[in-house]
């Protein structure tokens, strides 16, 4: 989209000078306004048209059957969708009569600016009704990171040159009609009128609607208050229905007078609680939105970021798309997290109603490292919400007929929801995903309590799982058969690498943790005889290694698979999950994402320089990247093993993800995990940065584009900033006591007193490998920005892009 002519590249805001409307669901998508709690999708205020609709509380989702042609044991029984709840983005305006309807009339301009430093939406645009009547309308939207559940809109309409009659509609709108999804697996299968009314009210300018979901009993609870401002002889009227509840406003404006409308919306739900519970708390949060007003909460949401940005912000000198891009990743990923506490972080966030709003492994290993280090806070109450559905992960062990738990591939309030086994239920690694999740946070922040209590328990759990999973052989090596990795296009097979790694850095972890917290280990059951046998395990985990090749296998037997015929494969049949069956992808040498490259930047520890140059070269011509998980992580390895130009373009294939609309689904919402991925690629892979027990170590280098990097990072309470150069790289610590950093693997102290400034070697050019044909990265020119850069792209781009939208 920021190749599209209508967007421009700035540092801090992502700018639409005017509105195409064969673009308008991915712009959705884009301007979306979430704190983890409320998803606002960038719906134009008026509600029509629209590309999806989409209003979400997190958590709140509808069941459904999952039709099995064939019965099998174990096989989930019922699916979960997110529901577009309560739409209460809307107002309506008629002028003279007329409908404010872009489609009609004519659009003399409209910009929105989505604000990243201020978290608010903004529209300005004029327009003339077909009658004649030209009109300046203008908007604000924020969805509140300090006041958990409320979202806010500010409106106003003007006249430009004669008196006009407006008619304001502030509405609430339940049940709204949504789009099919065109048989895109990876777009929701949206339930139809999924609320039943409970009860709807309307007293003077405040409204109300409250709904119960049908299959899964949820009610929701929706209230506005409004604050209307206009010339003597403004009326308003109030009425409500069981899906609509509605505020009209009518004024007669001179040209340069004003109607303002200020809309503070709040929103509950629960399984539990009572009828007049639920009303109660959202009048509480109406109340609590209404002291501060507009002016006080948007005030309070530029704090909240100013606070963020000081312990958050990446820098990026000599690429002006990728500073932009980042700065817009990360505010999308703190938007997903920022007041989540203890639910799911949905792949798409609440952007959008992709992958039926589940939640995936891409939480813990993509979203939560990056945060992690810039908003720990979330980052405790996701793997809290991970601990909360212990007691559904132990029932899907005990079915699977394994000790512990087994947590679920896609989710939303905990139980497994995928309906085809070998990618989903085989898919054992996201226990030890959890896992290292949790070992990440508490190294990171210290944070005692959680570890002995929460961390203790989901580490225990997992490695009881493995444990029962995995067998010793006759030699002693402990093997784990039967599982997918990351890589869902060799399913089900023996000795995943990155499974039976990460699965004994968990069994390690559990044991050294029990170690730590005896008493109450013993509390879940584990005695010295248990953790022994974690300990045996993970020690002769069994490790894939084809001595012919010299190159570590992803799985048993892979490289001896027959290659894929990349040559016969043409463009347009990636995807290949949508082209070719399963079987046949599962018996050849073909890598849907990384998997064993993976491997090596989470356990890096366990391959030696040679042979990480090795198997990225092995692997790379085999990797299609039919994933928006991959390219971050290849370009973080590509930084490692030297492939810096490389690396620079798996950078913006990431950062570009959804800004670019790359795979052709941002119209369903964005990805978290490449949105996560952006920041991944700059800090770990041009910033080397990983961690390294209670501290950190980093390894940076630069591509030659990008002149200067630097990053901000909060590290066991303390702030962190790091500069890198071509030359040099300087470690300034911002706040917080002395603290031991490691450069290169060696020990370096900064104190906020004395920072250090350390000279960088040139790193060697090195010939990258190739790509699959036709699946090379897409080569930058670093100067895009100026238009006809822009204009290029978007020629080359918009044909399928129209096709693929409303």
């Amino acid at each position: 989209m920021i190749s599209h002519p209508s967007y421009a590249v700035e540092p801090w805001v992502l700018r639409e000078t005017a509105l195409d409307l064969g673009l308008l669901a991915q712009s959705e998508s884009v301007f979306a306004l979430s704190n983890g709690h409320i998803g606002w999708r960038g719906n134009l205020e008026e509600g029509e048209p629209h590309g999806l609709p989409g209003t979400y509380l997190n958590g709140v989702h509808e069941i459904h059957a999952l039709p099995y042609a064939e019965v099998g044991y174990g096989y989930p029984e019922s699916g979960q969708t997110i529901v577009n709840v309560t739409n209460g983005k809307i107002v309506r305006l008629l002028v003279d009569d007329e409908p404010f309807d872009l489609r009609y009339g004519r659009l003399h301009s409209h910009e929105r600016v989505l604000d990243l430093r201020s978290g608010l939406l903004h529209r300005t645009c004029e327009w003339t009704s077909p009658a004649g009547r030209r009109v300046r309308v203008r908007s604000s939207r924020l969805v509140s990171l300090t006041q958990r559940s409320v979202a806010a809109i500010l409106y106003e309409v003007e006249p430009l040159e004669c008196d006009v009659r407006v008619v304001v509609q502030s509405e609430l709108v339940a049940n709204e009609e949504l789009p099919q999804s065109g048989g895109d697996p990876r777009a929701a299968q949206a339930p139809r009128s999924p609320l039943e009314s409970l009860e709807h009210a309307s007293e003077g300018s405040r409204l109300r609607l409250l709904h119960r979901t049908r299959r899964s009993g949820l009610r929701v609870a929706a209230a506005v208050g409004h604050t209307v401002s206009g010339p003597e002889g403004t009326q308003l009227r109030s009425e409500s229905s069981g899906d609509v509840a509605r505020l009209t406003a009518t004024s007669t404006l001179r040209a340069g007078e004003r109607l303002r409308l200020e809309k503070l919306v709040a929103y509950g739900w629960s399984a539990t609680r009572t009828l007049p519970g639920l009303r109660d708390q959202v009048d509480a949060a109406l109340a609590a939105a209404d002291s501060a007003g507009w002016r006080g909460l948007v005030a309070e949401q530029r704090q909240y970021l100013d606070r963020f940005w000081s312990r958050a912000d990446v820098e990026v000198d000599g690429d002006a798309e990728i500073q932009q891009a980042v700065r817009f990743a990360t505010f999308h990923v703190l938007q997903a997290g920022a007041r989540a506490e203890e639910r799911a972080l949905p792949a798409k966030g609440l952007t959008g109603s992709g992958y039926d709003g589940h939640t995936f492994w891409d939480t813990e290993s993509f979203v939560l490292p990056m945060l992690t280090y810039t908003e720990p806070s979330a980052v405790r109450a996701a793997l809290r919400w991970r601990r909360s559905t212990l007691p559904a992960a132990r029932q899907r062990a005990t079915q699977l007929r394994l000790r512990g738990a087994a947590f679920p591939w896609r989710t939303i309030e905990g139980a497994e929801c995928s309906a085809y086994w070998p990618a989903g239920s085989a898919a054992f690694h996201v226990n030890a995903d959890i896992a290292d999740a949790v070992v990440r946070y508490v190294s990171a922040t210290g944070d005692e309590e959680f570890d002995q209590d929460c961390g203790l328990e989901l580490l225990v759990e997992t490695a009881r799982m493995w444990r029962s999973l995995g067998h010793h052989d006759r030699l002693g090596r402990f093997h784990i058969d039967g599982v997918t990795g990351p890589d869902e296009y060799t399913a089900v097979k023996n000795d995943n690498t990155y499974t039976n790694l990460m699965a004994a850095a968990n069994l390690t972890a559990a044991a050294d943790a029990v170690a730590r917290y005896p008493d109450r280990a013993a509390r879940l059951g584990v005695d010295d005889e248990e953790a022994a046998a974690w300990r045996d395990a993970a020690d002769a985990v069994h490790v894939p290694y084809s001595s012919e090749l010299r190159v570590h296998e992803q799985h048993e037997g892979f490289t001896r698979l027959e290659p894929w015929d990349f040559a016969g494969t043409s463009p347009d049949q990636y995807p290949l999950l949508l082209h070719f069956p399963y079987y046949d992808l599962y018996r050849k040498q073909v890598v849907k994402q990384a998997d064993l490259v993976l491997a090596m930047f989470t356990r890096g520890e366990f391959f030696d320089a040679e042979h990480k140059a090795r198997n990225f070269a092995y692997y790379e011509p085999l990797t299609v990247r039919d994933s928006s998980l991959s390219a971050c992580c290849q370009a973080v390895m590509a930084a490692e093993v030297g492939h810096l130009g490389l690396a620079y373009q798996y950078l913006h294939e990431a950062a570009l993800m959804d800004l670019e609309d790359l795979e052709m689904n941002t119209r369903d919402g964005l990805h978290m995990a490449s949105l996560a991925g952006t920041w991944m690629a700059l800090v770990a892979g041009f910033g080397g940065m990983r961690p390294r027990g209670d501290s950190l170590g980093f390894a940076p280098k630069l591509p030659e584009a990008i002149s200067r990097l630097a990053f901000r990072l909060e590290v066991r309470g303390r702030r962190l900033r790091v500069e890198i150069e071509h030359s040099r790289v300087t470690y300034t610590l911002l706040e917080g006591a002395p603290l031991e950093l490691w450069h290169f693997g060696e020990p370096v102290t900064v104190s906020t007193d004395a920072q250090r400034s350390l000279r960088l070697e040139r790193q060697p050019h090195r010939t990258p490998p190739g790509q699959p044909p036709g699946r090379e990265p897409r080569s930058h020119d670093s100067s895009v920005g100026a238009s006809q850069g822009r204009t290029s792209s978007w020629t080359e781009m918009t044909t399928s892009r129209t096709e693929m939208t409303i």
